[in-house]
């Protein structure tokens, strides 16, 4: 469970872009960057915990304002949008840190990824509830209903008079903000703001989105499927690295099942609509 937290935060928040129709690969950049600026806050600005903090969920609510923005209001594609926004955002990183980690934190902040509560470690307690927040709102609320219907018909919810831009930049903001809060969970997990952190966690997340039975088209997601899927694939590479199966044939074994599991997706979707 705990080492499945970092893929489920940011899943929650990848369920729901991918539920709109869009995508984003700019989230394990995020990531990085957010770590990088809770470690400048306190290490040189001399700013609390909790003032850190917030300024790394600042940013990664802003990196989503910027990525939702010229997705809705410019009519741009969301892998273009995204992928220029990875690189701009990881260059910033190296930039603000000349490349070097940042380490050694105040206790307090080391707690959200090494504490615990009672008898469950505080990323699995944050995951949980970053979990079940998610899944309420998109089971259960208009911006759910909406995002899902974003990814369904847009020119439809349009026409019903939502303003579909709005709510668009929303959903990218909240994926954004999972990110960062992953971002916080491995800072502190590691006792280390690294600017090369979060690589390749964007793909991981999408895979295990994908993988708990979200459309990648939009129109249909599942926070409990992304859970369960995130829980699978932390299983499934803790079996092969027990076992001693080296790294690339675990990443061989994941990119089989997940083009598995979209391919049955795909073929059953065609069969139900003929």
């Amino acid at each position: 469970m705990d080492q499945s937290t970092l893929n489920i935060i940011i899943g929650v928040g990848m369920t729901l872009i991918i539920s709109s129709g869009g995508i984003d690969l700019s989230a394990g950049a995020i990531v990085a960057l957010s770590g990088v600026v809770m470690a400048v806050a306190m290490h040189f600005w001399f700013l609390s915990v909790a003032a850190s903090i917030i300024m790394g969920m600042a940013v990664g609510l802003i990196v989503g304002l910027i990525n939702g923005s010229l997705i809705a209001l410019f009519l741009l594609n969301p892998f273009i949008v995204t992928l220029a926004s990875m690189s701009a955002i990881r260059g910033l990183t190296l930039i603000i840190t000349k490349g070097i980690p940042i380490s050694s934190f105040p206790e307090g902040f080391t707690w959200f990824g090494s504490g615990e509560v009672g008898i469950f470690p505080v990323p699995v307690v944050i995951a949980t509830l970053v979990a079940i927040l998610g899944a309420f709102v998109l089971n259960n609320t208009k911006l759910g209903y909406y995002t899902l219907a974003l990814g369904g018909n847009e020119e439809a919810l349009r026409l019903c008079g939502v303003s579909t831009v709005t709510f668009k930049i929303i959903v990218y903001m909240l994926g954004a903000l999972t990110a960062a809060l992953a971002g916080l969970v491995l800072t502190a997990r590691l006792n280390s703001a690294d600017p090369t952190a979060g690589y390749m966690m964007e793909l991981d997340a999408i895979a295990t989105v994908v993988l708990g039975g979200t459309c990648i088209k939009g129109g249909r997601g599942s926070i409990g499927g992304t859970v369960l899927a995130g829980l699978l694939l932390a299983v499934l590479h803790n079996g092969l690295t027990i076992h001693g199966i080296a790294s690339y044939y675990q990443q061989l074994t994941t990119g089989v099942i997940i083009l598995a599991t979209v391919l049955v997706t795909e073929l059953k979707s065609r069969t139900s609509g003929d």
